[in-house]
């Protein structure tokens, strides 16, 4: 299944203030929140706790505008039994969102992107922090302890990665 927590697809500006998502799963995307084909959506003051799922424990985001501003990501977990999670904090795809005072910490991915896995998406990200995430190598081809690119181009603006691992 997919949004442990929640699940929200093609929905026009949804906002969430002040929201606390915690101790979710999902077998595969999307431990906390599953969000997919949304315009608008906001997320304000939220923090994402404890989530697992195969692809984004915290979230995955699948082509969505969003805009995430004192946001949270910690101790969310990408894993998969027997093969391997990407995206411990959130996984992006295909969308451009806007983060603002967004935190990373302590995530892990069985794979790759600890605190944030991206493909062929372009987020800006003004005054975000990687701090103690970890892509701890179930699989081969392990990196991004801190955030994973795939075919993607972030802007960033006074981003601190620091104390990230791959193993």
């Amino acid at each position: 299944g997919i949004g442990g927590g929640m699940f929200i697809s093609h929905s026009t500006s949804p906002t969430f203030t002040n929201v606390t998502i915690s101790g979710n799963a999902a077998e595969d995307d999307g431990g906390g929140m599953y969000l997919a084909y949304a315009n608008n959506f906001t997320l304000t003051d939220v923090t994402f706790s404890g989530n697992v799922a195969w692809f984004g424990g915290g979230m995955y985001l699948f082509h969505s505008d969003a805009t995430l501003t004192d946001v949270t990501f910690s101790d969310n977990w990408a894993y998969h039994h027997n093969v391997s999670g990407d995206g411990g904090g959130v996984y992006i795809y295909y969308s451009d969102p806007t983060l603002t005072d967004v935190t990373f910490s302590g995530n892990e991915a069985d794979h790759r992107g600890g605190g944030m896995y991206l493909e062929s998406s372009n987020p800006t990200m003004t005054a975000v922090i990687f701090s103690g995430n970890t892509a701890d190598g179930v699989a081969g081809n392990v990196g991004g302890g801190g955030m994973y690119l795939n075919d993607s181009s972030p802007t960033l603006d006074n981003v601190t990665i620091v104390n990230n691992t791959a193993t």
